[in-house]
């Protein structure tokens, strides 16, 4: 786990798996739990936020993943 958060591929991932859907589930729990003004909120622009890095950040996490793989196999 130490070497993945090492690569930097993956901490671009990770990052932007945290920010692009930290306001959309954020507004979802703060719904869920009767902190939010509106009980049944339509998050139109932390929805579109996370549609559009969900993605790449998949991609990213992959990415840097497979790169720390190759090379603890080539270490090896």
């Amino acid at each position: 786990m130490k070497t993945l958060l090492r690569n930097r591929l993956f901490l671009i991932g990770l990052g932007l798996l945290v920010l692009g859907s930290g306001p959309l589930w954020g507004i979802i729990l703060l719904a869920e739990i009767g902190l939010w003004p509106d009980p049944d909120p339509n998050p139109v622009g932390p929805g579109l936020l996370f549609a559009l890095t969900f993605w790449p950040a998949l991609i990213c996490l992959a990415l840097g993943a497979r790169q720390v793989l190759r090379q603890s196999r080539c270490q090896e």
